[in-house]
């Protein structure tokens, strides 16, 4: 068979290959779910305080006047056309909810935050100031925000997308203050009784008679920077414990000083124990929250740190929203393998994070480590989230991990392309991208208290360099990408839309094929269902071609004998004829890339 000569764009099709699969078949729907998802969700992750600013100034730890910021109204209905043509079905708004910041908004009656407890310029958007508003920092009219934020739904609903949102339920920001909130709702912590470490009733844990510390270097990247905002003073008497389980008066700078743990009825110092009658008014207020998101007409929630928050809480909120919405999901950043199914069948989340089995396992084999396999690849699939695979998000990058063009992870983003291909087709689950990835954004540059670390800074103001070149100034016509980088953009569309309307890889089932050719840097499966089958196969090998005739199952070989077999290439649409399959599928797959197979 024919192979493509171009290391960017090395995936196939084909036509006319497989019937029916045996062995080691496994069901990628949950059968425990009464509501199995029959499309595959395609999520776009968006940074929205990066994803519109045009201003390329870039300055480390630049405020907001010297980087600029991008604005709900950035988000154009040309930009949403276009993620659509990529494949996408749904867009994770990223950071909408109002968070501290060094940024003064106080002429508009928004109480300014100390300095000494926001982390970078613009702060992190997982340190919520108000859950009932949104950045200031988004909107083009700050007194207009909402509506700016209602407006970005609207438009996004009209061009056939979905809206997610973050909701951050297990920590808020040191200055929690709610001036939207609706009326008749008692702030965070208002009514606690602050001579108490633990008390059910209460919305904080609190270290009594201990102010809290300070910690060294909070402002801008550790020591690397001093605010010129920062006085080193913060009242907060007695301390307050942090969003990371800190149950002392003094964080450090790693932990999340900048945030305060919220109390769900576990006491947490005297062994994790549970205290959940009466309820406590932390879960009847987030319910609260969430619904009126809901109302807001938001599509569903990428739950923040899920298991920090006590799983009995889930099993019971989310049903409530759903009375709602019946078709709200929720999506649980998770990272305990052991808790996957409990989580999904006491926790009632629609999805979850498959961070630790199979995005682990993707960037060994993307970054060629010593000890990379595709074992980690059929562990997953056979036996971590076995029964449940539909259920698992996959993803490469997302806000919290390195860039794969980085530095620090592959340096060239054609690396992860069987990666990519795996992540997408290996079950009817969620695939999801972070913006840039598709132009191989390589996160370079200081930005502030980000640092120099592979990523795209979620604490500062910023321009994202090859994301912008896309972006074209506000054009989203990718004019200033260079010829490769509009290769890799063609190639995530083809795959993430084929992996949207293929029956085989939306709700097929799974089969792995083996091959002695194969080296444990190469993997190969088939998705199939009554009407459609698809054979993937990936080489994550930097160095080899797979070069094999991959046997299907006796009973495939018999109904097609004596029967030509037409391949056909998903780039090019040129196609290829062999007499019969009797002594296998024949494949080339160059280094570094996959193939795809379809019927």
């Amino acid at each position: 068979m024919k192979t493509i000569q171009n290391v960017i764009i090395c995936t196939f099709l084909a036509a006319n290959v497989l019937t029916g699969c045996a062995q080691r078949k496994v069901n990628m729907q949950n059968t425990n779910s009464t509501n199995v998802q029959d499309n595959k969700l395609i999520i776009y992750q968006m940074m929205v305080r990066l994803f519109g600013n045009k201003n390329s100034n870039n300055k480390t730890y630049g405020s907001i006047g010297e980087n600029g910021v991008g604005k709900f109204n950035d988000i154009s209905d040309k930009a949403l056309i276009e993620l659509k043509k990529l494949g996408v079905s749904h867009v994770w708004y990223t950071g909408v909810l109002e968070q501290a910041t060094m940024t003064d908004y106080s002429q508009y009656g928004i109480k300014a935050d100390d300095p000494d407890i926001v982390k970078g310029r613009a702060g992190s958007p997982y340190a919520i100031k108000d859950y009932y508003d949104v950045s200031p920092d988004l909107a083009v009219d700050v007194n207009n925000r909402m509506a700016e934020f209602e407006s970005l739904i609207s438009r996004t609903h009209n061009q056939g997308l979905k809206v997610l949102m973050d909701f951050v339920p297990n920590h808020v920001a040191r200055t929690y203050n709610s001036d939207a909130k609706p009326a008749g709702v008692i702030d965070f912590g208002a009514n606690d009784d602050i001579a108490q470490a633990f008390d059910s009733q209460n919305d904080f844990y609190y270290v009594p008679g201990k102010p809290f510390v300070i910690p060294v270097g909070t402002n801008a990247g550790g020591d690397l920077f001093q605010s010129p905002l920062k006085d080193n003073q913060f009242a907060e008497n007695p301390a307050k414990a942090t969003g990371n389980n800190v149950f002392s008066e003094a964080p450090t700078l790693n932990d999340w000083s900048e945030t305060i743990k919220l109390n769900y009825g576990v006491d947490y110092l005297n062994g994790e124990k549970h205290y959940f009658e009466p309820m406590p008014p932390v879960w009847i207020k987030m319910k609260d929250i969430l619904t009126y998101w809901v109302k807001k007409n938001v599509d569903g929630f990428r739950c923040d740190m899920s298991e920090m928050v006590p799983i009995e809480f889930w099993n019971w909120v989310i049903p409530e929203v759903k009375k709602v919405n019946p078709d709200i999901i929720f999506i649980a950043e998770a990272y305990n393998p052991k808790l996957y199914e409990k989580f999904l069948e006491v926790g009632k989340f629609d999805f979850l994070y498959d961070k630790v089995g199979l995005y682990d396992g993707l960037k060994r084999l993307i970054r060629n480590e010593d000890h990379a396999n595709v074992k980690d690849i059929s562990y997953v699939v056979n036996h971590e989230s076995a029964g449940f695979s539909s259920k698992m998000l996959r993803f490469l990058e997302n806000h919290d991990e390195e860039r794969i063009a980085s530095e620090g992870f592959a340096k060239d983003p054609k690396y992860a392309l069987p990666a990519m291909v795996v992540s997408a087709t290996l079950s009817s689950g969620p695939v999801m991208i972070y913006f840039g990835q598709e132009v191989g954004e390589p996160g370079k540059g200081i930005e502030g208290f980000g640092g120099s670390d592979n990523r795209t800074s979620i604490f500062d103001y910023w321009g994202v360099p090859e994301h912008q070149k896309w972006m074209n100034g506000g054009r989203f016509d990718g004019s200033k990408l260079s010829d490769e980088q509009k290769k890799l953009r063609d190639y995530y569309a083809k795959l993430l839309n084929f992996s949207a309307s293929s029956e085989a890889i939306r709700k097929g089932e799974f089969m792995e094929l083996k091959n002695s050719a194969m080296n444990n840097r190469m993997y190969a499966f088939v998705r199939y269902t009554d009407h459609e089958r698809v054979l993937i196969v990936a080489n994550f090998d930097r160095s080899q071609t797979l070069d094999a005739h991959l046997i299907l199952p006796e009973n495939i070989n018999k109904q097609f004998a004596k029967k030509a077999v037409t391949f056909k290439e998903l780039i090019s649409n040129q196609t290829e004829t062999i007499n019969s399959i009797e002594n296998g599928i024949p494949v080339v797959v160059p280094p570094s890339c996959a193939l795809i197979i379809s019927l």
